[in-house]
């Protein structure tokens, strides 16, 4: 298993950025949501998901204590349908 908040790219597509969502599914295809940095106006960027071959780890990025808060928020943006 992948640790989430490492930075991280796509192997096919080379789509980059830190990894914020894991998906893991009853038929084994897991899957993790790659979130890239802000463009250069500063707009967020939507999250991509893709499955766990595809992707490699470019650096540590962030831990998951770094951005815990005491009371978590809901439901993010780009969280699977």
């Amino acid at each position: 298993m992948i640790d989430l908040g490492q930075k991280a790219k796509d192997k096919i597509t080379g789509f980059k950025g830190t990894m914020t969502g894991r998906a893991q599914y009853l038929y084994g295809c897991d899957q993790y949501c790659i979130v890239p940095a802000v463009d250069k106006d500063g707009k967020i960027e939507k999250g991509e998901w893709f499955d766990e071959g595809r992707i490699e780890i470019v650096s540590t990025g962030i831990s998951a204590e770094d951005v815990q808060v005491e009371k978590p928020g809901g439901p993010q943006r780009d969280m699977p349908l």
